[in-house]
């Protein structure tokens, strides 16, 4: 499963983050991967995509990750699909004719 997960860093301050990112690297847990990331040209906001094992031990390992950086970012996530995984599902849901 895919998350997307919008981090906005604590007082808009980017530098703790990386500090610790260059220290210990992303400090996500075994079996939750890393895909890519963008990151606002204000240094405030990290949109980042993560994979995960589907359902509640994918969930589990992204809590777990998010409890290492919680004191300094805030998160949101939202689940999210690929493109072609939701040109798949509209058209599974299209009426045959």
């Amino acid at each position: 499963m895919l998350y997307l997960v919008i981090e906005r860093f604590r007082d808009g301050d980017p530098q703790p983050v990386y500090a610790r990112f260059a220290a210990h690297g992303r400090l996500a847990p075994d079996g939750l991967e890393y895909v890519t990331s963008w990151v606002t040209q204000d240094l405030t906001t990290c949109y980042q995509v993560m994979r995960a094992p589907d359902g509640e031990p994918g969930r589990a390992l992204l809590d777990a990750w998010i409890a290492r950086w919680s004191d300094l970012v805030d998160f949101e996530v939202t689940p999210v699909l690929t493109s072609a995984e939701a040109a798949a599902a509209v058209a599974a849901l299209a009426p045959r004719r």
